[in-house]
């Protein structure tokens, strides 16, 4: 799993990029799901997006699924106005518990 840093800006994106090559390169035996983990992603702007498209480009170029777990969800908002919300492979929430009526 790839884990992705609290903010990721333009500034960060070729770094991020570079980080997914090494990432994949040290896991190129492993053709299970590429998956990214944006729990503690909190500070983006659009080339976020742009690089976990790369990701999922680069994943895709060894035989690997790609998915995010944990987006938050101004993320997935700002990929769906693209129309790239369903590249990204965002995995669903998880439900939240329901408390129980008395």
């Amino acid at each position: 799993m790839f884990v992705l840093p609290e903010t990721l800006i333009l500034s960060d994106a070729a770094a991020a990029v570079r980080s997914f090559e090494e990432a994949l390169d040290q896991g190129s035996a492993d053709k299970g799901t590429f998956t990214v983990d944006a729990t503690a992603l909190r500070s983006f702007d659009t080339s976020a997006i742009a690089v976990l498209l790369e990701a999922r480009r680069l994943s895709q170029a060894t035989g690997r699924a790609f998915m995010v777990e944990g987006a938050p969800a101004t993320l997935i908002e700002l990929s769906g106005l693209y129309g790239v919300d369903g590249l990204l492979g965002f995995a669903p929430a998880p439900a939240e518990p329901h408390s129980a009526l008395a």
